[in-house]
């Protein structure tokens, strides 16, 4: 379903963007990447922004800029030292697109971030949304940057009931706000867009009288704002059962894995672990099993310390962690080390590893 012509024309569109933008001049949250409008640093906010919390992000954002000030700083960092400042906020196939697309900048276009539609879409990671955030907010190009917030927004203010849970759907989106967005200030009416989602047009219980285009709403007007927008509900997450150990050489040194260069959580390190196919008896020396056939070698496990759950989008950890030794002689590479905790710091390590070291280092502490 296209949105129909008077969804648009019943907008006074004027109006709309001035209401819209001066709320937002007055009422913007204080956020770091919004002190100028460079744009990179705009890239690596929008980039760190999806999937993740304004809140979460800040921290992140302000170490990031600080360990890599310039295009030119990440292109040649080290990946380790990258994976490193990411680490914790998850999606870690963002900061490789990133780092990727970031050497394409400083190469192919001598280190400035491209300013048309064509060339930025080019760059690894960078789809429609991005691409249209650095334009506007950066460029000052009216150019559509619509995410979840946007289409939420819209689909209130112009009574869309298109499903937007689906790809094809974003593009009705995008040719409203072309319609809409002011060419005047195009980064005020982008970010407006995004801040009243945020704080404003949630996802439930909208704080309508607090709108400031409450006006031109026309979800409001019909009293549907609670049931827009629509969305099909994701399909059931996956759950895989895994047993982790944290194991020790003689001198106390902890064994650490490094994963395989792509799919899941690519080249961060781990604590060891293996997947659990079925429900076991003799847990233990099933494990032990398995550890020797799936990473070719011996451990001794001592005892369960507990059991942790990490969420990703499409599946579900449920991780048991053992402690234990290694009952051989390590040869040191790439894959695998040897390290005292104090090294731990200098590892860029899954959400999940940390939590089974704090499970363990809260063990040590009672």
């Amino acid at each position: 379903m296209l949105i129909e012509q008077e969804n648009i024309e019943n907008i006074n569109i004027n109006a709309f963007q001035k209401d819209l933008i001066t709320w937002f001049k007055n009422e913007q949250r204080n956020l770091p990447w919004r002190k100028d409008q460079d744009p990179y640093k705009v890239w690596v906010s929008e980039i760190m922004l999806q999937q993740t919390r304004v809140d979460t992000v800040i921290p992140y954002f302000n170490r990031f800029i600080e360990w890599f000030p310039t295009i030119e700083d990440l292109a040649e960092a080290h990946e380790d030292k990258v994976l490193k400042a990411w680490e914790g906020l998850g999606y870690y196939s963002r900061v490789r697109n990133l780092q990727s697309a970031v050497k394409e900048v400083k190469e192919k276009y001598n280190g400035e971030v491209p300013s048309t539609p064509e060339e930025i879409a080019r760059l690894k990671g960078v789809g429609p949304y991005t691409a249209g955030a650095i334009l506007s907010i950066a460029y000052g190009i009216p150019e559509p940057a619509v995410d979840g917030n946007v289409m939420r927004v819209l689909s209130r203010i112009l009574s869309i009931w298109d499903d937007i849970a689906k790809p094809a759907t974003r593009k009705v989106f995008e040719k409203a706000v072309r319609t809409l967005i002011s060419h005047e200030d195009p980064s005020a009416f982008n970010q407006a867009l995004m801040e009243l989602g945020a704080l404003i047009c949630t996802p439930t219980s909208p704080s309508c009288l607090l709108c400031p285009v409450r006006d031109h709403c026309q979800g409001f007007y019909e009293g549907v704002q609670n049931e827009l927008p629509i969305k099909t509900k994701k399909t059931k997450t996956r759950d895989v059962q895994l047993a982790a150990a944290i194991v020790f050489d003689e001198s106390g040194k902890i064994l650490i894995h490094k994963r395989p260069e792509s799919g899941l959580l690519a080249n961060l390190w781990e604590l060891p672990n293996v997947e659990l196919h079925h429900s076991i008896q003799n847990e233990r020396e099933q494990v032990i099993d398995l550890f020797n056939q799936n990473h070719n070698f011996k451990i001794n496990l001592e005892k369960i310390i507990g059991q942790i759950e990490h969420v990703f989008s499409h599946l579900i950890w449920n991780i048991r962690v053992y402690t234990g030794k290694i009952a051989f002689t390590l040869q040191e590479s790439e894959e695998w080390k040897l390290v005292t905790f104090e090294e731990l710091e200098e590892f860029a390590f899954p959400v999940s590893s940390q939590k089974m070291l704090r499970l363990y280092q809260e063990q040590l502490e009672e």
